[in-house]
């Protein structure tokens, strides 16, 4: 039997590149097999090496919320590009992307536009250690904040005490001052400010988690953070990579309808092009350089091809009605899915919230990592590949949210349900 051309082009990278992938979700290792190499994206799809066409439910981890390829962003991005690719000098357009989204999230009245995600997290914790004159931060297992150094750690045998590295590389001495407690426990953060209040610099949360599949903080737990951090003089950090402008308009901050120190966002502010961004009020801002003595910089920070996507991408996605009609198209996909699946009688529940979605196979909608552990891995996987051979894209992995894009239409979702009611006929 010949190769097909993702096979070959698997093992070709597999020389040059470790793993053969350049992200390591994408080489498959959770749910075994061949990853799929993209020739190709439109709307709510995309056409691998083979010419197959999937239904797309992963949007790049979240920027392509207008569907691939969005004739409006990639107009800007031509545009921009004919003008220069990088100036490594201030531009107009840097300045209307930090004034958009200092209206859109009012609890940032500064903004420091980067290229990543990581970056921004690893910046926002090291201005809130450069602000308080502390060295502790408070992270929450099942929470990715990238891979800075200090992030990189798994809760160990004793609650506060015994944090490891989860990588290696990562000195032991770095993760010492990283506290990694249970999401949505209350009692261990409060243990923990107890034991160590006057040293945290900040708690850094994904209030809507999407790294270990997507799991909602529940009212109780971010009203618990903001009391002890505001009694402490710790900071409280949102990141929003995943979630911002994904969930709401005004991200997770508006569901809550708390304020936090500092925001972190990426993804859709950049509509597929690598920008993000970190804020928060104006005089915890100035401690950045070179206002302030926190160091941070980037030559490609606030790119103008970058800019140019994302401020079309946030345009289209503040117009009215816009969530609406996200949040309803991914909730007729996530009730679809654990309707079909019990009517095949198969433990599985569904979560939704704007334009994004979990689904998980336990009866209930877990709270932290370790409930969505205790899942049904295993179904999962056979769950994945089935739905792959059957053109539907999910995440290769039960620890990774989903998205749906504006693109997706009643057509495409029914598309999905159909393909899943046949696979679960067949899991029963």
């Amino acid at each position: 039997m010949t190769d097909s051309r993702n096979d070959q082009l698997f093992a070709r990278a597999q020389k040059t590149t470790p793993g053969g992938v350049n992200s390591p979700v994408r080489a498959f290792r959770q749910v075994g097999g061949v990853p799929r190499f993209v020739t190709r994206a439109e709307g709510p799809y995309f056409w691998d090496a083979d010419g197959k066409r999937y239904i797309d439910f992963i949007g790049s981890w979240g920027p392509a919320i207008l569907g691939h390829a969005h004739p409006g962003v990639i107009r800007a991005v031509q545009e921009a590009a004919t003008r220069g690719l990088s100036f490594g000098a201030p531009t107009e357009g840097e300045i209307e992307m930090a004034e958009l989204l200092c209206k859109l999230v009012p609890s940032m009245e500064q903004v420091r536009l980067v290229s990543s995600g990581t970056e921004a997290a690893m910046s926002a914790i090291r201005l809130a250690r450069g602000a308080t004159g502390r060295s502790k931060i408070v992270k929450f297992d099942g929470c990715y904040h990238g891979h800075a150094d200090s992030l990189l750690v798994k809760a160990g045998s004793g609650m506060l005490t015994f944090n490891t590295p989860s990588s290696a590389g990562v000195p032991l001495e770095i993760t010492q001052h990283t506290i990694v407690l249970d999401f949505n426990d209350c009692s261990q953060l409060e243990a923990a400010f107890a034991s160590h209040g006057d040293q945290i610099a900040c708690v850094i949360v994904e209030p809507i988690a999407g790294n270990m599949n997507l799991v909602r903080s529940t009212p109780e737990f971010i009203a618990c953070m903001q009391s002890l951090c505001q009694q402490h003089g710790a900071l409280m950090v949102f990141d929003v990579v995943m979630s911002g402008f994904r969930v709401a308009l005004g991200g997770a901050q508006s569901i809550y309808g708390v304020t936090p120190d500092m925001t972190v966002l990426g993804k859709v502010i950049g509509g597929g092009m690598p920008v993000a961004a970190f804020g928060g009020r104006r005089e915890l801002m100035r401690n950045l350089s070179p206002e302030g003595a926190v160091y941070q910089a980037g030559t490609l920070s606030g790119n103008p091809v970058a800019v140019a996507s994302g401020l079309t991408t946030l345009a289209e996605v503040s117009a009215p009605g816009f969530h609406e009609r996200l949040g309803a198209t991914t909730k007729l996909l996530a009730d679809g899915l654990t309707q079909a699946a019990r009517d095949a009688g198969i433990a599985f529940s569904s979560d939704a919230v704007g334009g994004m979605f979990g689904f998980y196979f336990s009866n209930d909608v877990p709270t932290s990592l370790s409930h969505v552990s205790a899942s049904d891995i295993d179904r999962f996987k056979h769950f994945f590949h089935a739905m792959l051979d059957r053109g539907v894209y999910f995440a290769p992995s039960a620890y990774e949210a989903g998205f749906v894009s504006i693109a997706h239409d009643a057509a495409t979702i029914e598309a999905t349900l159909d393909a899943a009611r046949e696979v679960f006929s067949t899991l029963a």
